[in-house]
């Protein structure tokens, strides 16, 4: 475009588009927008009948302009958008009505011009000009300025010099340098005033000065890139290119050639380090471990006696030695490989179990009680070390990550930064027996940084050497202006680092200025993509709509991850993105607060504060950072500090307009994100006491993080059954006012192309939103059908409109969630940061023989120990049951299994399915693994009431699952008076599953749901079943009833048994296979209920072949 036009909006989203064209409320208003899907194309939005229309515009090669309306109508093509805006003003040009209302861009508040940190620069000088120019072209009085001016530039410079002792410096120098100052340096004030920063007179004094070191730098220069070249594993034909430029070309600048020098000797100096690390075997860390022996001091409790003990933990021999005195004899201990589960106790929180197999095969569970809940973190992160350091796998399941931002305030670092990598200081940090522990990525990224890149980079390179006695690698960096981000790993890592990828946006002033923007480093990891946004956002206590907008356009316009996700953003780009920076949200109070705020600080009375908090608030509201995670604030507000003290806040601070209040805040903050079923786990989150340069004090995070390996299939693919995943049954309900039709694509690293699904069909539409039913299944083929690979693997979901092919919403399914059967889904839909709608559906997963291994990070869980009682003796599965009596919990609760039921409303994500079948007929497989590992595994129809949002601690009633009642029919059927059908009848599924409702239904379209029975214990958990709309509650607060074998499961004071029932073995409650120790977390909850005995079967049903049924009756 030539000129300025109202109804060009450029690059607002789509939502807002809708939201202006609402607000014009006439028929024919319009506007254009750039299109968010195709680079140099537009999109006209009119408004007719309250709905948005949308048309491309669409450039062809030669730049041409034509819009892509109504069949039948010919293709006009025009140069410019405003002839192309006043054509269609005309009526009958395929649109859905003529243009005629432009609706003009919203007025935003000026912005207050922030301070902007740029490299110091001089200030201007007005330089003479020669006195015959001056007396032609300029006035008397302007020509006594100039001279003044003049005779002060050129004496100032003299006089320097003449004050300075420059006897030691050659005469032909000193003549030259007097010669410079005399007449050279007004002709070059002179260039320069007219365009020409060159210098050209200062340049030939440094020539001729360096004449000598230039010569000596062609000289030297081969010497040293012949020397560089024997470090290098390959020859290669760049070095031999730098120095024909350099040894051939004089007339290149000396500073030129001196950075090239200094580059060149940098480079000898590393690649001469790591020839004779290697040749020492100095690897500083992974495999050649310097971390020392630890030794804790706990309490056992046996018969109710309390009984000192010391645990001391040797990563580098691998074996955990129970002593009971810290001198004592080292006789009794545990190889790493019979330490089977680390177990945490959630109400006792210092409170650890320990597993281990004894030397008759047998299980033991070891109950201790550290100091506090630091130190048995502690020693978890020790024993997590030594299992992966004696894993003796090739690939890792689990890293550790460090994240890490600072606002240094324009100053350098201090000499010890330590404290901030080790996570010293308040908040969740890290115990002192960890210090040694290396994490195996290192992210720091900073802001009002002024040192030099590779200043920094040595700065926290030595810093880590001296912790870990590793040298890592630089593996990426990116710096805008002062905002920098660098990613340090181990050098064993190296090689599984692929796809790094860099970027940064500006939001600065009119975002166009640095001062204010984002950096970005992505990568993966092995299988497992990560993602790194380091971000300083608008200052200002009133200014929290300006950082709302930064972190739209950040996520907009930050190009990171693999381009083929075009229709996603960064938030689902990756399996884990880590948000770090100033993002300068502050507390939402008043100025005249500010002691108040001090004096909760030093009391720290942090949750009330917290509740101001900007961030959390526009969080809670869903404007920004919707889904991400944040780990609880626990420590002091990190800005604004006075410089050298942590002791005093400096919240006032005087400006030209008055004082300008800077409250105590929690201005630098990290948040992550993941992809649903993922472990990830937060370990520390806090900042340091003692770096004091700047007044912001530095924030740290470390995080356990589950990855995926490069899957290599070790099945033979030709008889290897093909694997399928089939989505169904999806419904979407989409937040818009566009007129037009949709259509889903899937996207995942398993399929070979993203696939797009038959276009859907608008079912309802009411003011602002509206309702479409994909009604055909889509089967997906995924390139591997190993369920080892497959269950790690996610698909994106993205929903777009056919006019346009812009998405309006995008999502994200774990394929866990069908580990076991058919599982229903209800995913959050997101478009660049906010809420646009949800979608449900179904998904089935058919993947081929084969068992998964056991992850890292399921070595230690979390449980709530409710009993004291130990197992001695007896096989795994009886241990187990002795020693965690139901109900029981033990459960990782960052990495979420395949439950019931899970999920997360703050996720934006909630699964549903039946519990998992007996050993006898459901989808575990032959060893006990879980996994959908038969691929000719039918669907199955028994399932909670569809559509329905499933919150952490709502469970649907077991009785769904209980082979007695079998199948509930099919749902979405409701009738007054449904007939009752005979006993013997078994009901077939259905062949099509009914549609999910979405969680705003009406009430009375929930499918029936029978009405719990007193005789009927079948719930594991101590949460309220779902019954029937209308009927009772039956709330159970107390352990449910656990059925003995010797009387069959029946209580005394239970009905008696019904005249039909029929004679038959007893099925017990408890698996005849015996399960693995690492299950722990499926005991009870995860297993369908046996019917118990006495209770009726259908006739044509034999009682061993009774669980679990995929028919059933249909009780209503």
């Amino acid at each position: 475009m030539c000129s300025y036009q109202p109804w060009h909006h450029s690059n607002i989203t789509r939502s807002n588009a809708e939201d202006l064209l609402s607000k014009a409320a006439r028929d024919g208003s319009f506007l254009l927008r750039d299109s968010e899907s195709i680079v140099g194309a537009y999109a006209l939005c009119v408004l007719y009948q309250n709905c948005v229309y949308t048309y491309r515009i669409l450039p062809n090669e030669e730049k041409k302009l034509s819009v892509q309306a109504s069949e039948g109508v010919p293709i006009r093509f025009f140069s410019m958008l405003p002839e192309l805006v006043e054509a269609y003003y005309s009526p009958n040009m395929g649109l859905v009505t003529h243009l005629q209302y432009p609706v003009p861009k919203e007025e935003e508040p000026e912005e207050e011009p922030e301070p902007v940190s740029l490299p110091p620069q001089l200030p201007r000088r007005n330089f003479g000009l020669p006195a015959s120019e001056g007396k032609d072209g300029c006035s008397t009085g302007d020509v006594r300025g100039v001279d003044v001016t003049s005779l002060s530039l050129t004496d100032t410079y003299l006089q320097r010099l003449q004050h300075m002792d420059i006897s030691h410096i050659p005469d032909d120098h000193q003549k030259a340098i007097q010669d410079y100052f005399r007449s050279a340096l007004s002709l070059d004030a002179e260039l320069v005033h007219g365009g020409n920063p060159s210098l050209p007179h200062l340049k030939k004094l440094t020539m001729n000065i360096c004449k000598h070191l230039n010569s000596e730098i062609s000289r030297t220069l081969p010497t040293l890139e012949t020397f560089q070249q024997v470090w290098d594993p390959q020859l290669s034909p760049g070095p031999g290119r730098l120095r024909t430029q350099l040894s051939a070309d004089s007339s290149q600048s000396v500073s030129f050639r001196l950075e090239q020098l200094t580059q060149l000797l940098y480079s000898i100096e590393d690649k001469a380090k790591n020839a004779v690390f290697e040749s020492v075997g100095y690897e500083g860390g992974h495999r050649k471990s310097l971390i020392p022996p630890v030794t804790f001091e706990v309490k056992s409790e046996s018969l109710g006696i309390s009984t000192k003990m010391f645990l001391k933990v040797d990563i580098e021999s691998g074996k955990v030695y129970f002593k009971k005195s810290k001198d004592g004899p080292e006789d009794k201990f545990f190889v790493h490989n019979k330490i089977l589960q680390l177990v945490k106790s959630q109400n006792v929180h210092p409170k650890l179990v320990i597993v281990v197999e004894t030397e008759k095969e047998k299980v033991q569970r070891k109950e201790f009680v550290f100091d506090d809940s630091k130190k048995r973190e502690g020693f978890c992160q020790l024993l997590q070390q030594m299992k992966n350091k004696h894993s003796g796998k090739p690939e890792p399941d689990m890293i550790t990550v460090f994240v890490g931002t600072w606002n240094m305030g324009n100053a350098g670092p201090p000499q010890d930064i330590s404290s901030w990598f080790q996570c010293k200081g308040q908040g969740k940090t890290r115990d002192d027996t960890a210090d040694h522990i290396p994490h195996d990525i290192y992210v720091i990224g900073t802001q009002e940084d002024t040192l030099g890149e590779k200043d920094w980079v040595d700065t926290v390179k030595n810093t880590l050497r001296s912790i870990t006695n590793i040298s890592f690698k630089q593996m990426a960096s990116q710096t805008l202006w002062n905002i920098r981000i660098m990613v340090l790993a181990k050098p064993e890592h190296e090689n599984r680092i692929s796809h790094i990828s860099c970027d940064s946006v500006k939001t600065g002033i009119a975002n166009t200025l640095g001062n204010k923007g984002a950096v970005g480093v992505s990568f993966m990891f092995n299988g497992t993509a990560l993602g790194f946004v380091n971000s300083h956002l608008t200052s200002g206590s009133e200014k929290k709509h300006r950082r709302n907008q930064n972190y739209v356009s950040i996520l907009r316009f930050l190009n990171l991850g693999d381009k083929k996700l075009n229709p996603f953003d960064i938030t689902h780009r990756f399996t884990h993105l880590f948000w770090l920076g100033d993002l300068n949200y502050r507390l939402e109070m008043q100025s005249s607060e500010a002691e108040s705020i001090v004096t909760k600080i030093k009391q720290q009375q942090y949750q009330e504060l917290l509740a101001k908090d900007q961030l959390s608030m526009e969080r809670a509201e869903g404007k920004v950072f919707l889904h991400y995670d944040e780990e609880e604030l626990t420590f002091a507000p990190t800005y604004r500090f006075e410089r050298d003290t942590r002791e005093k806040y400096a919240y006032t601070k005087a400006k030209a307009t008055g004082t300008k209040y800077n409250l105590p805040s929690w201005c630098d903050r990290v948040l992550r994100k993941s992809y649903p079923l993922v472990h990830m786990a937060c370990q520390t989150y806090g900042c340091t006491n003692d770096i004091m340069t700047s007044d912001h004090s530095p924030v740290f995070a470390t995080f356990e993080v589950g990855v995926a390996s490069q899957f290599v299939s070790k099945n033979d693919p030709n008889t290897t059954s093909e694997g399928a995943i089939k989505f169904m049954n999806c419904v979407a309900k989409l937040t818009t006012k566009s007129k037009t039709k949709f259509f889903i694509e899937y996207h995942s690293s398993c399929l070979e192309k993203f696939v797009k699904s038959p276009e859907g069909e608008n079912q309802e539409s009411s003011n602002g939103s509206i309702k479409v039913r994909f009604g055909n299944q889509v089967e997906l083929t995924p390139i591997i059908s190993d369920p080892e690979y497959l269950l790690d693997q996610h698909i994106l979901i993205c929903i777009k409109s056919t006019d346009c092919d812009e998405s309006y919403g995008e999502g994200c399914v774990a394929l866990r969630a069908a580990e076991s059967s058919y599982t229903e889904f209800q995913i959050t839909l997101t478009h660049h940061g906010e809420q646009t709608g949800y979608l449900t559906g179904g998904i089935q997963l058919r993947t081929s023989e084969g068992k998964q291994t056991e992850k890292l990070y399921d070595f230690i869980k979390v449980g709530d120990d409710s009993s004291g009682h130990k197992g001695r003796g007896g096989d795994p599965t009886s241990k187990l049951s002795s020693a965690f009596p139901a109900p029981i919990d033990i459960t990782n609760p960052n990495y979420m299994g395949v439950g019931l039921k899970c999920g997360s409303a703050g996720k934006g994500w909630s699964y549903s399915k039946p519990h998992k079948a007996s050993p006898g007929g459901g989808p575990m497989g032959k060893d006990g693994n879980h996994g959908n590992l038969s691929p000719k595994k039918s669907y199955d129809s028994t399932r909670s009431p569809p559509g329905k949002p499933a919150a952490e601690d709502e469970y649907p009633a077991e009785m769904f699952d209980n082979p007695l009642y079998g199948s509930m029919g099919k749902a979405g059927t409701r009738s007054k008076d449904p007939e009752p059908q005979r006993k013997d009848q078994l009901v077939p599924p259905d062949a099509v599953f009914p549609f999910p409702k979405p969680p705003d239904s009406v009430e009375p379209d929930r499918p029936p749901v029978p009405t719990p029975r007193n005789r009927s214990y079948t719930c594991s958990e101590t949460k309220p079943s779902a019954t029937a709309p209308g009927a009772s509650q039956l709330h159970l607060t107390k352990k449910p009833v656990m059925p003995s074998r010797s009387d069959g499961g029946m209580a005394a004071s239970r009905p008696p048994l019904p005249l039909k029932s029929r004679a038959g073995p007893v099925p017990e409650l408890q698996p005849s296979r015996p399960r693995d120790y690492r299950e722990t977390s499926e005991i009870h909850t995860r297993q369908r209920h046996s019917p118990r005995s006495g209770q009726p079967l259908p006739k044509d049903v034999h009682p061993e072949a009774a669980q679990p049924p995929k028919i059933g009756r249909s009780v209503r």
